[in-house]
């Protein structure tokens, strides 16, 4: 039979301590709310009675239940008032020392069977723990912020934490209706540790000025439906806060140098821009604690006229391709209103493509998202012809062909003879670099890439990228296509990845080693991200989509272009592709998909 804690006690009531407290309340705990001062005693006070006042507001707590809830808890100055708790979890600032002090004091003043917990997210548990007489009964309990929403909460042991203990925290995690994973203590445990590295992968990108902060960061949410992005989720974490965590995963981590705090980091901490909390990190918002982005000096003109600035005039476009990105991208650009000209290797091919993009308007078309008028003028639009000479009048050209570097250059080397002059020409390509296809030509000034997400017609976002060749004007025409067919271009430079797949498949390639370290399961790593941090699916689920064999060829390429130790692909996602467990596709990657 698992303990039963009546009484939990909660050490510093900031917004975690606070979102704790609040847990237990509202699931029948009495709780010991402990701060180190009667102002700070006041902060937390105010901070559970907002959380829980906003909850009434939106009508998921009852006002009767909302005053029961706070008749649980009981604020108090000084540790003094621990004595008679079940348990207590401390939720202090991330530094050792502090916490060694607090625990040492906890095992002098708390019971002899009481538990002792730590929410820390990145520091050592077993280092903590060596500051009491009983290192057994202390385990880490990281909540997530904000506590009473998220439902992850990872359960770490150390190698000397006594089973029941676990067990007893196991059950309790439960009665609060969360979901836990249960972990060795290891620098940033799950969730941490796959999402700094991420994080500071994204600063870096923004440091070098690769791409803007708002391109990267829409670009991670409608390439892969992030609830945040990356520079907004460190304004919102705090980029004091970013900065410990990284530095101690550094420093108890291997010292892999991707978790090394970016530099820029640094000096935005030196200088007090620390995210949402002081009004000025990444972005400006309207007062500190305010979630509202306000404009500053590096918010980019978005006017339609900023946007068409030096563009080119397009109407009539041409697509070369027969596969499932050149199907859509000619739907795309038909039901917007654009002449299109598709070129495939043979009639054959051009009537599947023609079959293809006709099933799709009338899926459109059953599901009451395209009138028949609309699908019919869309059809009209279209010419399907397999001669490339057929381009020799169009506006713009997207290339969707094989992702082979030889096939591409001797087709940017034929449209280079029979298109116009000022014709922008555009490969999809989302691995090879660009500026390759480029100089097949003798117009490397009008070559970018588009690289459109699969299924081009749902998918939002265009990744518009840039050579060190390509024109102003090839890259504002490539902006005003992308916002004339109603989708969000980010603008970056030709290098492996573009933003998505270089922030991505590191992330994915760092999941794939904590498995093959029995570190955690497939399934508690993807519990981990999607509760964790609201992820639409976890890293195993989305390696199994894309399939072992793409990711292992991104991070093949990634890792060959920029030489990062720490991307150099998995040995295990090597095996599984040697093996033909490709995911999805065949059947069995990560997961056995033959029953489903």
């Amino acid at each position: 039979m698992a303990r039963e804690f009546s009484t939990v006690g909660v050490v510093g009531l900031g917004t975690m301590g606070a979102g704790i407290v609040e847990v237990f309340a509202r699931n029948g705990v009495d709780v010991v709310a402990v701060e180190i001062s009667e102002p700070a005693l006041e902060r937390g006070r105010a901070t559970l009675t907002s959380s829980t006042d906003r909850a009434v507001a939106k009508g998921k707590l009852a006002v009767a239940d909302r005053d029961a809830l706070h008749e649980r808890v009981h604020f108090e100055v000084g540790l003094d008032a621990l004595r008679s708790v079940d348990l207590v979890i401390e939720a202090v600032p991330e530094h050792l020392d502090l916490k060694q002090r607090i625990f040492a004091e906890l095992d002098r003043v708390c019971r002899p069977d009481a538990i002792l917990a730590t929410n820390t997210s990145s520091l050592s548990v077993t280092e903590i723990s060596v500051a009491t007489s009983r290192p057994n009964q202390v385990i880490g309990i990281h909540f997530f912020n904000p506590a009473p929403v998220m439902k992850l909460v990872e359960v770490v042991r150390t190698v000397v934490t006594a089973p029941e203990v676990v067990a007893d925290v196991e059950a309790l995690c439960a009665r609060l209706g969360k979901v836990d994973v249960t972990i060795n203590d290891r620098a940033g445990f799950i969730a941490n540790a796959l999402l700094f590295g991420y994080l500071n992968h994204a600063v870096g990108m923004f440091e070098s000025h690769y791409a803007t902060r708002e391109d990267i960061d829409a670009a991670m949410k409608l390439g892969c439906g992030l609830p945040m992005g990356p520079l907004a989720l460190m304004d919102l974490i705090g980029l004091d806060t970013a900065y410990e965590i990284l530095d101690t995963m550094y420093r108890r981590g291997g010292r892999d140098r991707r978790h090394a705090p970016v530099p820029l980091l640094k000096q935005m901490v030196t200088a007090g821009l620390l995210g949402r909390k002081s009004g000025r990190g990444f972005y400006t918002y309207e007062r500190p604690g305010s979630p509202k982005v306000v404009p500053d000096e590096t918010t980019p003109r978005t006017t339609d006229a900023a946007l068409a600035d030096g563009a080119r005039a397009i109407t009539k476009v041409g697509v070369v391709g027969s596969g499932t990105m050149a199907t859509g991208i000619i739907e795309v650009f038909a039901k917007a209103g654009y002449e299109v000209v598709s070129v495939t290797r043979g009639a054959e091919k051009s009537a599947s493509v023609c079959e293809a993009v006709k099933t799709s308007l009338n899926k459109g078309v059953v599901r009451g998202k395209l009138a028949e008028v609309d699908r019919d003028a869309a059809l009209g639009r279209i010419t399907w012809t397999a001669t490339l000479d057929h381009l020799a009048d169009v506006d713009l050209v997207i290339e969707a062909v094989v992702e082979e570097l030889s096939v591409k250059k001797a087709l940017f080397a034929s449209l280079d003879e029979i298109c116009k002059p000022g014709v922008v020409l555009a490969t999809t390509t989302s691995s090879l670099p660009v500026v390759d296809v480029a100089m097949a030509t003798q117009r490397p000034a009008d070559v970018v890439g588009l690289h459109f997400f699969n299924p081009a017609p749902v998918m939002p976002l265009v990744e518009v990228v840039r050579t060190i060749r390509t024109s102003p004007e090839a890259t504002a025409t490539a902006r005003a296509v992308c916002a004339a067919l109603g989708k969000t271009a980010v603008v970056c430079g030709d290098r492996s990845g573009f933003i998505v797949n270089a922030l991505l498949f590191p992330y994915l390639n760092d999941a794939v080693k904590m498995l093959e370290a029995s570190y955690s399961t497939a399934d508690d790593i993807d519990h981990a991200m999607k509760l964790g941090c609201g992820y639409p699916m976890g890293p195993f689920e989305l390696l199994d989509v894309v399939g072992l064999d793409v990711s292992l060829a991104i991070q093949r390429e990634l890792y060959l272009e920029l030489r990062e130790p720490g991307f150099a692909p998995a040995p295990l996602l090597e095996h599984l592709v040697t093996a033909g467990y490709l995911g999805r596709k065949a059947r069995r990657g990560f997961r056995d998909h033959s029953h489903r």
